[in-house]
């Protein structure tokens, strides 16, 4: 029988008494047969350099080719480890039968399944063997690398069958010398040096577009802090291309610590986790949004080498809980050349205003959250109730407020049927109860003929009101809005109801561009700042009406206390000095 091939080659079975022995393969005319004289034997010729070894547990085997299989059928029985295979011959998968075992996912869609039942079946449905079929090798190679780093950046030792080298020297011959080459390198070996040597910290800055980390950088260059940047897209997380490109920099930077906000770059699988492991390169994650709406998803996230920084001491004892070793807390800052006093605030400016706010309305937030998680009619008729009760609640987690105080919601809540519909409900809690305290408070400036910088929801929000207020587009935070606080007499501040402790960034970006900031009271002010003396707060929205009054006509009463709050915001909440306390503290926990 001849088998139609997209090769430039065609191949023929040899049975015996319907037993396949071997396979044929004619190329320009030339035929040659896959075993030949010798058979199986011959073939399990090429594992005696890996199980000659008197420790198999050092290197990983990668079969260059899977021939009639006997040699993978014998490798798997004398050996209980991970396996790949790299096999990109198609046709010759067809006649072995190797393409007709129950799939197992590997770096292509080409085949890579068995002839022999039982342990080769049961190798690849439970994920023992790595099967690659590809046209290009650094296809090959990348898959590979990736397999190795997730079991412990081994070294890989490549067997290679002889026929597939005569077959395609080009692809085979490349993967097999690639590999040889990467064993010499002794990559491990290179990444072992030592971390905290030098006096300035070096840090490997895990990126995006987030918008922090402009503040981390140029805090780096400031104080003189070492630092090389590895950008990264949504989409590319714990992919292998991300996966080298770290690589890379741990060789060539040689950095003290990584460092990423929010857990950006950390995938939920933990591939990145196991190998800072395996560095031991201690990863620092400052997390300035709710740790747990992060964190919900991830799995495998607990390392001996991560540190978490949090800039709500609430949410401390809840990430001990979770097995994090090392949880420091590590409050928000500004940037106060970003964020610095102008020289003259213009007498006449389109948006010059009594008091303003700059904030989301949330109203599209909660929408969006809503359809994401397509609940059940119990959580939809109560999510109004449950956001109002959770945001006069001291509790600061959803899920242990429902299982608490809403126990039949709580069955509903756990009847979704993905973490990802678990926590679309949580965080449209979250917001729902943020979007509710915030049109409350924002109401409270109503009387002033308030600007509010924000979203349209805000016409929604206010839309029976008798009050006249202006509404603006949101506008960007490092170009514009540096220059929009010293336009307000009053900025108009209250706090997102996913921290229920913690300050936000405004209470230390407005007072450094000498402007004023009204704000509500959060019981981890007081450690920050002098209540009273270097900020002006309101405990209930109901309380801002006359606080208001008072500092529009007072204005030596304002400047007293921008002035003491700039003193201290440059002294102590720059992020020269949260940079400056994160690496020294890193260096702390691992130098």
């Amino acid at each position: 029988m001849q088998v139609s091939v997209s090769k430039d080659y065609q191949v023929r079975p040899v049975a015996d008494n319907e037993t396949l022995v071997d396979v044929q393969i004619t190329r320009s005319g030339k035929t040659m047969p896959l075993l030949g004289p010798g058979g199986a034997e011959r073939e399990m010729q090429l594992l005696r350099p890996f199980l000659s070894q008197e420790d198999r547990t050092g290197t990983l085997p990668v079969l260059l080719g899977s021939g009639m299989g006997h040699a993978l059928q014998a490798l798997l029985e004398q050996y209980d480890g991970p396996v790949a295979v790299v096999d990109n011959e198609l046709p010759i998968l067809h006649c072995t039968r190797l393409n007709q075992l129950p799939a197992q996912t590997g770096t292509s869609d080409a085949a890579h399944k068995g002839q022999h039942p039982g342990l080769l079946a049961e190798a690849l449905s439970t994920g023992r063997i790595l099967w690659i079929a590809d046209d290009n090798p650094e296809t090959v190679l990348a898959g590979l690398t990736k397999w190795q780093m997730e079991h412990g950046g081994k070294p890989l030792l490549a067997l290679s069958h002889p026929f597939y080298l005569r077959l395609d020297r080009d692809y085979y011959g490349t993967i097999r010398d690639r590999l040889a080459a990467s064993v010499r390198y002794d990559f491990w070996a290179k990444a072992a040096y030592p971390k905290f040597s030098g006096t300035a910290p070096r840090l490997l800055l895990i990126t995006s577009q987030y918008f922090l980390m402009g503040e981390i950088v140029t805090a780096c260059e400031r104080l003189g802090y070492p630092y090389h940047l590895l950008t990264l897209s949504d989409d590319e997380v714990g992919h292998t291309e991300f996966v080298e490109r770290l690589l890379k920099a741990v060789l060539e930077f040689k950095p003290d610590f990584a460092f990423t906000i929010n857990h950006l770059g950390v995938d939920r699988e933990g591939v990145l986790t196991d190998l800072l492991e395996k560095l031991q390169l201690p990863l620092a994650s400052w997390f300035v949004d709710n740790p747990h709406l992060i964190l919900y998803l991830y799995n495998r996230l607990i390392s001996p080498w991560t540190a978490i920084f949090t800039w709500d001491t609430d949410n401390i004892a809840s990430l001990q809980s979770m097995g994090f070793e090392h949880v420091r807390y590590l409050p928000l800052g500004t940037d106060p050349v970003r964020f610095a006093k102008p020289a003259s605030v213009p007498a006449h400016h389109p948006l010059k205003r009594d008091i303003s706010f700059v904030g989301n309305s949330m109203v599209y937030k909660v929408a969006h959250r809503m359809r994401a998680g397509r609940f059940p009619k119990p959580l939809l008729t109560t999510y109004r109730q449950v956001a109002r009760d959770f945001a006069a609640h001291e509790e600061r987690s959803v899920r242990q407020f429902l299982q608490h105080h809403h126990p039949a919601l709580f069955t509903h809540f756990s009847e979704l049927d993905t973490p990802e519909r678990q926590l679309s409900y949580e965080t449209m809690i979250t917001w729902e109860a943020t979007r509710q305290y915030r049109a409350r408070c924002v109401e409270q400036t109503l009387p002033f003929s308030p600007l509010i910088v924000g979203d349209k929801g805000w016409r929604q929000t206010f839309r029976s009101t008798q009050h006249p207020w202006d509404l603006h587009p949101e506008i960007g935070y490092y170009d514009e809005l540096p220059h929009f606080y010293p336009l307000s007499t009053i900025n108009f501040n209250c706090t997102s109801k996913q921290m229920k402790g913690a300050v936000n960034q405004r209470v230390f970006d407005v007072p450094a561009t000498g402007s004023f900031v009204l704000t509500d009271w959060r019981e981890q002010m007081d450690e920050l700042f002098v209540p009273g003396k270097e900020v002006i707060c309101y405990h209930e929205p109901e309380e801002a009406p006359d606080l208001i009054r008072f500092y529009l006509h007072n204005e030596q009463a304002r400047h007293t206390v921008i002035s003491a709050a700039r003193k201290r915001i440059l002294a102590e909440h720059s992020y020269e000095q949260r940079v400056t306390d994160l690496a020294a503290a890193m260096r702390d926990i691992f130098g």
